[in-house]
């Protein structure tokens, strides 16, 4: 709501500058003409005496509204580095602010301690529409307070400010899913790590172990190699540490 009131500002500003730009700016001259006004401004007509009173062309107090816009949208910045950042015409992101909502501050929470959530997940969760819970999304997106990541066709979340590398979300939006976590899980304790090996020990058909082995290795985390009939799956050494240290820290 207050983003919104802070538009609104924005805009009554500008309407407020263009208004006083075409008044403040205008060329003006004043006369006084004796005994009586002709057609023409300013000239004489049967010999009366014409005087000029002032000439003036206003430009300084367009210098003058454009400072006082520009002060009055940095009321609230209390530190001289923010002020600087102002001037040059950024606007300093208040956090605060955006978390004043209870219902953002809970999804800000929920993607904190939940890394790589998407909007089904956030919204079964917290009993959220989509609609609503995409309207939060964008604004803490504004604000520079999560990032989006897309794996696999869905778009994951995370808590922003280089909290996480590259790496870290390609590997916690791969463990987000069960059946991908699993299949990773028992390649990293050497358990199987063949297709058949897998479908067996987890469950599920050959097939849909080739399909989430081909998302992982678009993604580069895994690795194959052909030993006679079989294809062998390792882990990329790339990720290995990364993935070790994800999994004991959110799904172990």
């Amino acid at each position: 709501m207050k983003m919104l009131h802070c538009i609104a500002y924005r805009r009554l500003h500008l309407l407020c500058f263009f208004s006083l730009f075409l008044i403040l700016t205008a060329g003006a001259t004043e006369y006084i003409v004796s005994p009586f006004p002709s057609d023409q401004a300013g000239a004489s007509i049967n010999g009366e005496e014409v005087v000029k009173l002032k000439d003036f062309t206003v430009y300084w107090q367009f210098l003058l509204w454009l400072a006082l816009v520009q002060i009055s949208s940095m009321l609230d910045l209390l530190f001289p580095a923010k002020l600087i950042f102002a001037i040059a015409g950024y606007r300093v992101a208040d956090h605060s602010n955006a978390l004043d909502n209870l219902k953002r501050k809970g999804i800000y929470a929920f993607i904190k301690a939940r890394p790589g959530a998407y909007v089904s997940e956030i919204a079964s969760n917290m009993g959220l529409n989509r609609g609503t819970l995409r309207h939060h999304l964008k604004i803490l997106e504004m604000e520079n307070m999560i990032e989006a990541q897309r794996y696999c066709g869905k778009v994951r979340y995370f808590q922003n400010n280089s909290t996480y590398d590259e790496k870290e979300k390609q590997v916690i939006s791969a463990f987000q899913n069960e059946m991908t976590r699993k299949i990773l899980s028992n390649i990293l304790k050497e358990e199987c790590n063949t297709n058949m090996d897998l479908a067996r020990t987890i469950g599920i058909s050959r097939s849909t172990i080739s399909w989430h082995m081909k998302q992982l290795k678009e993604l580069d985390i895994i690795e194959e190699n052909k030993e006679g009939k079989n294809t062998i799956y390792n882990i990329n050494p790339v990720y290995r540490n990364t993935i070790e240290k994800t999994y004991v820290k959110f799904f172990e």
